[in-house]
C-alpha cells in the first residue's frame, strides 16, 4: 500500500467505527493471545449477537428459560469456521460428515472480576475449548481467561480451571436450545487443551483469510480502484 493510499486508510479508519467482525484484529500474538468480541454478558437475559451485514448488536432471542450465559461470551474477530475447522473436527471425532457453521469462531472468557456491558473487545489467552457439534456443524467453543484477571489470569491450561466451573458452561450450551422440551441435536464431544485450542484458532483464521481476504488490503483495492477511475 502506497503512502497516499496508506493515509486515507487511516482518515477512514478514524471516522467510522470498526465492523467487530472485519475491522477488529484477531490480535498480533495470535493464537497465543487474542481479541474477543464480547457479545453476552452473565447478567443478560437476553441472547445478543452481533448482526453480520451491518456490524451492530442486534437482539437474537430471549432466553427461555431461566440459565443465563455463565461467562463472558463472545467471538473471535477475523476467523470463519468453514472447511478446515470441519476437517480438524472430522479428524479428532473420527467422522466425515462434520461441515463448519460459517460462522465466527465462538468463545468463552473467564473473569473474575464482573463486566456490565457486551460490546466491549477483551484481551484473553486461550487455555482449551469444547469440541462441540450442532446439528453436524462443527461448532467449537474456545475456552480463555481475561488477559491480567487477578483470579483466572496466571492459568495456561483448561486443566487448571475448577470442574465446576466448566461443568456449568458445558450445562449452558448442552441446554440452552432446548424448545418445549425437546433437544436438539448437540453435543460436546472432547474437552481438550491449550495446543487443540490454538489449532482451532489458527484453522478458523486460515478459514477467514480464504472467504474473505484481509479488510486492509481489499479496501486499498478498492480505494486504489476508485483513484484511477478519477484520473
Amino acid at each position: 500500500m502506497n503512502e497516499e493510499l496508506t493515509k486515507l486508510n487511516q482518515a477512514l479508519k478514524q471516522r467510522f467505527v470498526a465492523h467487530p467482525w472485519h475491522g477488529i484484529k484477531i490480535g498480533a500474538q495470535q493464537p497465543d493471545l487474542i481479541n474477543a468480541f464480547i457479545e453476552i454478558i452473565p447478567s443478560d437475559t437476553i441472547k445478543y449477537e452481533v448482526d453480520k451485514e451491518s456490524g451492530y448488536i442486534m437482539v437474537d432471542r430471549p432466553q427461555k428459560f431461566s440459565n443465563n450465559m455463565p461467562c463472558l461470551y463472545g467471538f473471535v474477530p477475523q476467523t470463519y469456521c468453514d472447511k478446515e475447522v470441519a476437517a480438524y473436527c472430522n479428524e479428532k471425532t473420527g467422522r466425515t460428515e462434520i461441515v463448519g457453521d460459517q460462522d465466527p469462531l465462538d468463545i468463552c472468557v473467564l473473569s473474575e472480576r464482573e463486566v456490565n456491558r457486551g460490546n466491549i473487545i477483551a484481551e484473553c489467552v486461550p487455555i482449551g475449548g469444547f469440541r462441540m457439534i450442532d446439528g453436524g456443524e462443527a461448532d467449537d467453543k474456545i475456552i480463555a481467561v481475561l488477559k491480567d484477571d487477578q483470579v483466572y489470569g496466571d492459568m495456561q491450561s483448561i486443566d487448571d480451571v475448577p470442574e465446576k466451573v466448566l461443568d456449568r458452561v458445558k450445562h449452558f450450551f448442552l441446554t440452552y436450545k432446548d424448545l418445549d422440551g425437546v433437544s436438539k441435536k448437540v453435543e460436546i464431544t472432547h474437552t481438550y487443551g491449550v495446543e487443540e485450542a490454538k489449532e482451532v484458532i489458527k484453522r478458523s483464521y486460515k478459514d477467514y483469510s480464504d472467504n474473505f481476504g484481509d479488510a486492509d488490503n481489499l479496501l486499498a483495492e478498492a480505494l486504489s480502484n476508485f483513484v484511477k477511475e478519477k484520473i
